[in-house]
């Protein structure tokens, strides 16, 4: 993609105080506060790192869950397992931008590393406003005198416009890290020189997202194919007249998402030659799994796509120059019903096409079958993954253009 937004590479940090904002909301155990997996820790560390090396005065931002989650914590294990990573000690501080916060700061020599507080701590963070509204808060108006250049590395939040993602944009000169300037680069790339035959699967728990992706790359001729699973799979059934009894339609209602069933049959209606839905599903009966047709389904939990179903979309991966992949096949916790994830991880991880794993269920499942190396890319971010995928512009990314427009640097 054309370069809009400065990066790593367009500012000269030796010395300077360096802001970043990185994505490192992790599982955490609630009870022990002990850190569960560390995969955004190890990605993030690369940008870290190389901030670091060169020579800038580092100071992280970043959050962990919300307000209300029991893993709403402090930042405090991440400082510890970052400084584990890096094997450089990253200093922390229980405060975003008290006088202890602002001192310690102003104390960093070149190369040293500071975390600040989990930025979500500060009840304006969860406010969506636009970056000039943003610029204006507390924690834009303490910090930004105090450093020299903004660096956001948090692609899997990109698409909120929240305070530490595009309030430090407006006045302090900002670049993409390098998580953010590779997710951008390589998914804007797949979509913009697309090789066909492309094929879509979409899946998982949040059809809405799903069904939008699906409406911008059926409508702009992105996607020759799109595959349905999880309850996406299910709404298209209904949509498609298919009687997936009261127990699955009632889960989608449940949901919030019967509203979704006329927007599919409008979709089946117009583009009913490239969706693909199961041709059977994988039931729960008596807590084991059953397959059958979806003319036979009973009153019974649908928690995959069935056996036949996933050698019929193994085969329409294998045969595309293209994948996108977003959302599990099923209940892939449950090992009954993690084939239809699995398999059809595998079939992408084998084809020959350019695979984009579009974040969350999805690449988690994909790292713990060990099929991350197979990948051409396994994203950081779900929900800005698939807003990209959708047609939308993220937030955090239009805040870098605007920035980059402006040319704020005075240190060049």
């Amino acid at each position: 993609m054309a370069k809009k937004f400065n990066t790593i590479d367009d500012f000269n940090i030796e010395d300077k105080t360096v802001l970043v904002r990185i994505d490192i909301n992790s599982p955490v155990d609630p009870s022990s506060g002990i850190i569960l997996d560390d995969t955004r820790l190890l990605l993030h560390a690369e940008t870290v790192k190389e901030l670091s090396k060169k020579g800038a005065k580092v100071v992280i931002l970043a959050h962990q869950s919300r307000p209300g989650k029991k893993d709403f914590t402090t930042l405090s294990q991440h400082a510890d397992a970052l400084s584990k990573i890096l094997k450089i000690k990253v200093k922390y501080i229980d405060s975003i931008f008290s006088t202890s916060a602002k001192e310690a700061i102003k104390n960093l020599k070149s190369g040293e590393i500071l975390l600040l507080e989990n930025v979500r701590f500060f009840s304006e963070e969860s406010l969506s406003r636009t970056p000039q509204e943003q610029s204006e808060t507390v924690l834009v108006r303490e910090l930004s005198p105090l450093v020299d250049y903004f660096i956001n590395d948090a692609f899997a939040a990109a698409h909120r416009s929240q305070t530490s993602l595009v309030g430090f944009t407006v006045n302090t000169p900002s670049a993409a890290g390098r998580v953010m300037e590779e997710e951008l680069t390589v998914i804007q790339d797949a979509l913009d020189n697309v090789q066909h035959p492309c094929v879509f699967l979409l899946g998982g728990m949040k059809p809405d997202d799903s069904i939008e992706v699906m409406e911008n790359v059926l409508a702009n001729g992105t996607a020759d194919t799109v595959l349905t699973t999880g309850i996406v799979a299910n709404i298209f059934l209904w949509a498609a007249d298919v009687d997936i009894k009261d127990i699955n339609r009632n889960f989608i209602d449940s949901r919030g998402y019967k509203s979704m069933v006329p927007k599919a049959k409008e979709l089946l209606d117009e583009f009913g030659d490239k969706i693909v839905y199961p041709s059977d599903v994988a039931i729960e009966n008596d807590g084991k799994r059953e397959d059958v047709s979806i003319d036979e389904i009973p009153e019974n939990s649908i928690f995959d796509i069935g056996i036949k179903s996933i050698g019929e979309y193994a085969k329409i991966i294998r045969d595309a120059k293209t994948i996108f992949a977003n959302g599990p096949a099923g209940v892939f916790e449950n090992p009954d019903f993690a084939m239809g994830t699995e398999d059809l991880i595998n079939a992408i991880a084998n084809s020959n096409g350019f695979s984009v794993i579009g974040g969350g269920h999805i690449a988690a499942a994909t790292t713990a079958l060990g099929c991350a190396n197979q990948m051409d890319h396994v994203s950081s971010g779900g929900g800005a993954c698939i807003s990209m995928l959708a047609g939308k512009k993220l937030a955090a990314v239009e805040a870098l253009i605007e920035s980059a427009k402006k040319d704020l640097d005075k240190n060049i």
